[in-house]
């Protein structure tokens, strides 16, 4: 008896030993020598952006999608003009001064090469200095988005927009080189990461300045944007520190589970997985709409999202995840092909227009788990699939970003990403890709879905006409089999135990917020 009660101490003594290292307790901020390491194969710059760079507005995971950042409160004083009381006492990352002047000399930058993956670049009209820490943004019509485009319209100090100004591309910016030019709790010491292009490997260290004192909690962060990912899995369940959170085949969260050194985490999110059909230069039978739905027919949904997913994720219509506002009503009652019909009881009437259809697929290797289900699928009906496949996103978002004006270099006709939801709790993140005449569309001119995309605009999340203009882009988009539809993912992580995280359902990395207990590799 006595040697039981004498476990059970050293047993609690051990638990105490690896509490979380408190925050504002007798710890330092950010924890002396703390570092980890993180493996962002999707999306890389959009996950870490708020990590380095300080907006109006930051990504949140509440209802809204947000919480105030370099703003305090905003005002919205009629349909085109928004006022925005600032944060006092911010420092940029070099030491200068942030406020009003600062906000006016970046929107002058941004006006002259502005994002492009919204109508923000063509509604934009200024921004006026009110006060020192007052700012007027006034657009040229109603635009219901505006607050979403507000968290992607960063700041940055005077040298950095002297030498690089706004980059005008069509994906969010970032820092296009090394150094103290943003407000965010990281400096960006080592590499780059953008959407078009990124090193292997960025590391950031925890920003002196920043203004609120409760965070960073880690010294430093390497960000790894190009793995194999068999290594990186590897790594992830490794003893020695090799790599600390890493999203993981779905395929391997029993290993996870089971690990020594690793933890599953898993939770419902609002990414998506997005299948382009090349309508623009691909083959030629896609233009054809019977092919194009009898290809989304032929995918099991239910069977892919069990095989493949391993249960993880949710069956879906179009690409837009059901947990978005606007999509959570309209997925109520437009349902997949494949839960209307079952695949199985139509393939002679399938094989019968697809028997023979040869595409090519272009797709980063972490995707390869969910085309070995659909390649099943679609070769039960005549259908076979070559595969090019590549490591790299960026290598990815080379091809797809230049095929709606026909410079893609690759010939495909099936190409795959992670389409996280960057936009935050909005689902343009999704519906982006069916404005025809983006960079971010395959989809060939289709004024009529323009004209849903434009109504849209003018919609605030939450009104009965945002639910109703979704539902007209969701239709039209389904019923024209726009894409190939396949289930939203959850989030599974493979995360060190020594590290406490706890993940967004959308496009953020809160890297600000993650800690360590005192048994992590790197402070131990």
């Amino acid at each position: 008896m006595k040697l039981a009660k004498f476990m059970i101490k050293s047993l609690l003594a051990m638990v105490m030993v690896t509490i979380i290292i408190p925050a504002g307790g007798a710890w330092a901020k950010p924890v002396p020598g703390s570092h980890i390491k993180v493996y962002i194969p999707s999306l890389p710059y959009i996950y870490i952006s708020h990590a380095i760079n300080g907006a109006l507005l930051r990504p949140a995971d509440n209802e809204r999608g947000w919480n105030y950042d370099m703003a305090t409160s905003h005002n919205q004083t009629d349909d085109k003009t928004y006022e925005f009381t600032l944060r006092k006492g911010v420092l940029f990352q070099d030491g200068t001064r942030f406020n009003a002047d600062a906000v006016v000399e970046n929107m002058k930058y941004f006006k002259e090469k502005p994002i492009l993956f919204t109508k923000i670049d063509t509604i934009f009209d200024r921004a006026e200095k009110i006060d020192d820490y007052t700012v007027r943004f006034y657009l040229t019509e109603k635009y219901g988005q505006f607050l979403n485009d507000t968290i992607w319209i960063q700041f940055y100090t005077s040298k950095y927009l002297r030498k690089f100004g706004w980059n005008g591309k069509g994906t969010c910016p970032n820092l296009a080189e090394p150094g103290p030019y943003g407000l965010g709790p990281y400096i960006l010491k080592e590499g780059y990461i953008e959407g078009d292009r990124h090193t292997p490997k960025a590391v950031l260290v925890a920003n002196p300045n920043y203004w609120n004192k409760d965070y960073p909690r880690i010294e430093t962060i390497t960000v790894f944007t190009e793995l194999d990912t068999k290594i990186a899995m590897e790594q992830v369940f490794d003893k020695d520190g090799k790599l600390d959170i890493m999203p993981i085949p779905f395929s391997m969260k029993g290993r996870a589970s089971t690990s020594p050194y690793a933890k599953l985490i898993t939770a419902p999110s609002t990414n998506n997985i997005a299948i382009h059909m090349n309508l623009r230069n691909g083959n030629k039978k896609l233009l054809d709409k019977n092919v194009r739905v009898a290809l989304n027919k032929a995918i099991d949904q239910a069977k892919l999202l069990d095989r493949s997913y391993g249960g993880e994720g949710v069956i879906k219509p179009t690409l837009a995840a059901p947990l978005f506002p606007g999509v959570n009503e309209v997925v109520k009652t437009l349902r997949p092909y494949s839960e209307v019909q079952n695949p199985k009881k139509i393939r002679t009437e399938l094989k019968a227009i697809l028997d023979g259809l040869v595409l090519k697929v272009y797709t980063q290797d972490r995707f390869m788990f969910i085309w070995k289900g659909i390649a099943r699928d679609l070769r039960k009906v005549g259908v076979k699939l070559k595969f090019d496949i590549t490591a790299s996103e960026k290598d990815v978002f080379g091809q797809l970003l230049t095929t709606n004006a026909g410079k893609n270099t690759k010939e495909w006709d099936l190409l795959v990403w992670g389409c996280d939801d960057w936009y935050y709790n909005h689902p343009w993140s999704a519906f982006l890709v069916y404005r025809t005449h983006n960079l971010w569309s395959t989809i060939f001119s289709d004024p009529v879905l323009d004209g849903y995309i434009d109504e849209m605009f003018r919609s605030s999340v939450g009104t009965p006409e945002f639910t109703d203009v979704c539902e007209k882009i969701m239709r039209h988009v389904h019923d024209n089999a726009y894409m190939l539809f396949v289930p939203a993912p959850n989030k599974v992580l493979a995360v060190n135990k020594a590290v406490v995280y706890k993940p967004y359902k959308m496009a953020s990395i809160p890297l600000w917020e993650i800690e360590v207990t005192s048994n992590h590799w790197s402070v131990k």
